[in-house]
């Protein structure tokens, strides 16, 4: 399906310097011989917000139940037909890259668009988008240099093993990092031939159906790749339950990832979740102190600390602990006085997706029943120092350090997503591994120490599916990305993303001759078998 511009006329965006539609309509069923009922009523309609100044950016049509059940339908379609499934690894590798190279183009559209749908700074956006082709041009090399295998047998038997796609998969995508998970999914999904379904966050639509424009001109078969904008509790639950779909992948908070695990198991399918995070920074006392103070606050602080693996539990080395909070409280000072307009190349940190976030994050504040709030803890109002962006009108917090709070606490325990961070002192090696680990969530972690054997062991103790050494949330579309404990099942990234997509096929054949094959009757004599 293809995202229509609201007058039903294709037009040129760029040409009229447009970064996006005002309006996106409910995708085309031009290609199914009726069309569902739905499909001749008026759409509800999602409002897309700027979070930074609360205006509004475009209205999307959402799906409704008949076009999720349609959409479904023609992705199965798609995918039976073989047009894609079955076209060769060659040949998908040629579409991935060129959909790579047509993403290059418009890296700096869709830093924009994203910066405008998130309140993230344009610095930020820009930085990781230039990163997305990778993911794509990864998954087209590894379509052409990935290698099945022989099984070894006994007898004069053939076993070769392929690897063949699921169907129809689903994914459900957050609005952290709009354009960048749902690439990280789409990628190898595709790669690996089958039809997906993506429902992208009904607050962050944009640049994802931005981007669905492009498979065309990349010669990704119609039917491959869907977008259908709509809410989690209708349009993805409907999604994740339905019989045709045979793999759901879904980055989302851990109590959303149990509800549809349950739903998705009773259907047999498979199941990848990449769910919240609690992550642990842990500062050893021989550390170079300005790079782990850089590196926490960008931790903590990046993307107005809505990622899964924000560093929100910084753990200090004692006798440290003062001269590497000194620093750490001049660098939050830093960043707060240099917030202002996100489209602003010298804004340091954003907004808070909606108020509604705004106003969880103070809730859990106000709930703390121990610590103490070193800097930050408000909502901010007022006139940036830097631009004279007006806060009152978006939600921004400020980054905000508290300190002493109990391990048993949420702030401890629980995900804020907000640029809040605890931090606590620990006296050895043991014990700050047990503060590290005193979590339900194994997402990732950080160490920041110049000992080489203790950075190996410490890492190799903690829980977490990624561990950082003297450095934080590095990525790259080679190394797997997933959690431990209750962040998640499955990894993304890797060969073992582009298998979680696809499935193993064993053909065993008998290249015995016509002569020695009259001889194998198992009723005819002793036989060895099932060898």
């Amino acid at each position: 399906m293809r995202v229509v511009p609201a007058d039903g006329i294709k037009v040129s965006l760029q040409r009229k310097g447009l970064l996006f539609q005002d309006h996106y309509r409910r995708p085309s069923f031009v290609q199914w011989k009726d069309k569902p009922p739905s499909a001749i009523r008026d759409p509800e309609r999602i409002t897309v917000t700027n979070p930074a100044n609360g205006k509004r950016l475009c209205t999307v049509d959402a799906a409704s139940s008949d076009e999720v059940e349609w959409a479904v339908s023609h992705a199965q379609t798609t995918f039976d037909s073989g047009i894609w499934s079955k076209a060769s690894s060659m040949h998908r590798s040629s579409v991935l890259s060129r959909l790579a190279d047509s993403l290059q183009r418009r890296i700096p559209d869709m830093a924009r668009i994203d910066t405008l749908q998130t309140g993230r700074p344009i610095r930020e956006m820009n930085a990781q988008m230039s990163r997305l082709p990778d993911w794509l041009s990864y998954y087209a090399a590894l379509l052409r240099t990935n290698q099945g295998f022989v099984a070894p047998t006994q007898g004069k038997l053939l076993n070769y093993i392929q690897r063949v796609p699921l169907g129809v998969v689903a994914q459900i995508t957050p609005f952290n990092h709009p354009l960048f998970i749902a690439i990280k999914k789409i990628a190898p999904a595709i790669a690996a031939g089958n039809s997906v379904i993506v429902k992208p966050s009904e607050l962050t639509p944009i640049s994802l159906l931005e981007f669905a424009n492009l498979t065309q001109e990349a010669g990704l078969p119609d039917g491959v790749l869907t977008i259908l904008p709509g809410y989690g509790h209708t349009t993805g639950k409907q999604l994740a339950t339905h019989p045709l779909v045979r793999k759901v992948d879904i980055t989302a908070g851990t109590r959303t990832g149990r509800a549809l695990g349950a739903i998705v198991g009773s259907n047999l399918a498979a199941f990848t979740a990449e769910l919240g995070g609690k992550t642990p920074i842990l500062i050893f006392d021989d550390a170079d102190i300005v790079s782990a103070v850089n590196g926490v606050a960008f931790a903590a602080f990046v993307a107005s600390g809505q990622t899964c693996v924000s560093g929100t539990r910084i753990i200090i080395q004692e006798n440290i602990y003062e001269s590497f909070m000194t620093e750490l409280l001049k660098k939050v000072e830093s960043i707060t006085q240099r917030m202002g307009d996100p489209m602003d190349e010298k804004c340091s940190m954003g907004s808070i997706i909606s108020s509604h976030h705004l106003n969880r994050i103070d809730d859990m504040l106000a709930r703390r029943q121990s610590g103490t709030i070193l800097t930050g803890g408000k909502r901010m109002l007022g006139k940036s120092l830097l631009d004279h962006f007006d806060f009152s009108h978006g939600s921004f917090y400020p980054p905000t350090v508290i300190s002493d709070v109990d391990v048993s606490h949420e702030l401890w325990q629980e995900e804020i997503f907000g640029p809040v961070m605890v931090v606590k002192k620990f006296s050895t090696e043991s014990d700050g591994v047990r503060l590290a680990n005193a979590s339900k969530y194994g997402l990732g972690a950080g160490v920041w120490t110049q000992d080489l054997s203790r950075a190996h062991r410490v890492a190799a103790n903690i829980d977490a599916g990624l561990v950082w050494v003297n450095t934080h949330h590095r990525n790259d579309p080679s190394s797997p990305w997933g959690g431990m404990k209750e962040s998640g099942i499955g990894r993304e990234n890797g060969i073992e993303a582009l298998e979680a997509y696809s499935q193993s096929k064993s053909t065993i054949v008998n290249v015995a001759s016509a002569d020695e094959s009259r001889t194998d009757d198992w009723f005819s004599g002793e036989q060895k078998r099932y060898g």
